[in-house]
């Protein structure tokens, strides 16, 4: 990142004019670094960071005005077609797309390490049996560390590679168990003679009694879903597993932290929230009055699966998705399906309608990854489990680059104080 101008801040009193350097990145805006202003005693302000750039990464790079998601420089839409969730794994964790050697060693790590310690299994039974599958995962994601205090030195860059390498094979496995122990079935074990997105579904769907055999064209689906959520810049959840991180927290610990985030509706959230929307519109004949209510500025209710905070125009995973739903929904032959066709509905009215094409509301990734999940026969209360696992790539990448950033100083935001002044403690008695 080379120093390539200057700009002055004048803060009318004096004390200016102040030159900051500015930076230009690969792509993107530049960035004015401010990083002197607090020895002066003076702050930015910027509430939840919108105009604040809090590390360099060369790991994701989105444009959400012309619609653009790269890893590594790569475009989602080819990873997403040509390529596999484990070699995009190596790619966001190692920087580069895996040979076949690479890809083979690297797929042999993650498919033997995907089992749990046995002692894990009595973590669950802390937990109500009906507790949400996030909450589980907070708790025994976090718990990780007490068990692998073999790669917990975070200076090591081999520790961290086997801490990567336990998480993305086992968060999944965490994730299958945590629904089991909500279904109240006995946990299934991991196949490693299974893809990565088949094993889950092996875990998610097998009992005693049957073996799941997973269907090629919902195991790819999955698998697609998996590379569209695997990192996404730095949004709420990495940012938290950045900061946590930047105290030298160990990585399971930043991991469960980014879980927790992840869990807030504003985040992760979003597929599930679709579902509950469909269900409230009932039926295809009450569409129209929902949408009325969309377009009134004076009505609360919001059509969820539509627009996103960062792509100003169509949302470039959502293409990808919307392919794989309805190869979804033919393979199984469920167009009929009531809620289904609220959501085609939906998203017919989103590509045709003058106000929706005027605000670029498109159908986004969270609108048809989750029809695709419920297709699939995932509960609605797995969704963001399954959104972890696919962002625990991501949240370990980011680590890992934040780790070995020579500039990376632990996470210390400012405030705009607007409490009290110094005040004098009036005794109790005389209060």
């Amino acid at each position: 990142m080379a120093e390539q101008r200057k700009a002055y801040l004048d803060l009318g009193d004096g004390r200016g004019p102040i030159e900051l350097p500015v930076y230009s990145g690969t792509a993107g805006p530049d960035v004015v670094d401010i990083r002197s202003l607090a020895k002066l005693g003076v702050f930015t302000y910027d509430p939840g960071f919108m105009s604040t750039a809090s590390c360099n990464s060369g790991i994701t790079y989105i444009d959400g005005d012309a619609g653009i998601l790269l890893y590594r420089g790569y475009p989602i839409e080819q990873l997403a077609e040509h390529a596999d969730f484990i070699e995009v794994c190596h790619l966001l964790y190692y920087g580069e797309l895996p040979d076949a050697a690479q890809k083979e060693s690297f797929d042999t790590i993650i498919r033997t390490h995907t089992m749990v310690h046995d002692q894990i299994n009595n973590f669950f039974r802390g937990f109500r049996r009906d507790a949400h599958p996030m909450a589980v995962m907070v708790g025994v994601v976090g718990a990780l560390s007490a068990f692998y205090q073999d790669s917990a030195n975070v200076g090591d860059p081999r520790h961290r590679e086997i801490s990567a390498h336990r998480l993305i094979a086992k968060v999944p496995t965490i994730a299958a168990m945590s629904y089991k122990y909500n279904m109240g079935q006995p946990f299934a074990y991991p196949r490693n003679r299974l893809s990565y997105a088949a094993n889950f579904l092996h875990m998610m769907f097998s009992t005693p009694c049957e073996e799941y055999e997973p269907n090629p064209v919902l195991v790819k689906a999955l698998d697609r879903i998996l590379i569209l959520h695997a990192d996404h810049e730095q949004n709420a959840s990495t940012s938290t597993v950045r900061l946590a991180g930047s105290s030298g927290a160990n990585p399971f610990a930043c991991v469960a932290a980014g879980i927790a985030s992840l869990w807030g509706p504003a985040h992760g959230g979003a597929n599930e929230a679709v579902l509950k929307m469909l269900e409230e519109i009932e039926d295809v004949s009450n569409i129209p009055k929902f949408i009325a209510r969309a377009k009134d500025k004076s009505n609360p209710f919001r059509l969820m699966g539509f627009g996103h905070r960062v792509y100003k125009n169509f949302d470039p995973r959502a293409r990808l998705m919307r392919q794989t739903c309805h190869e979804v929904l033919n393979e199984l032959g469920i167009y009929d399906d009531r809620l289904f066709k609220i959501a085609l509905e939906l998203e017919r009215i989103a590509l045709e309608d003058e106000y929706f094409i005027e605000k670029k509301l498109y159908p986004n990734v969270d609108f048809y990854s989750g029809i695709i999940l419920r297709a699939m026969n995932i509960p609605t209360n797995m969704f963001t489990a399954i959104f972890a696992i696919a962002r625990t790539i991501g949240w370990i990448s980011q680590w890992d680059e934040m780790i070995t950033d020579p500039e990376q100083k632990i996470g210390r935001p400012r405030q705009l104080y607007r409490g009290a002044a110094q005040r004098e403690l009036v005794p109790l008695s005389k209060r």
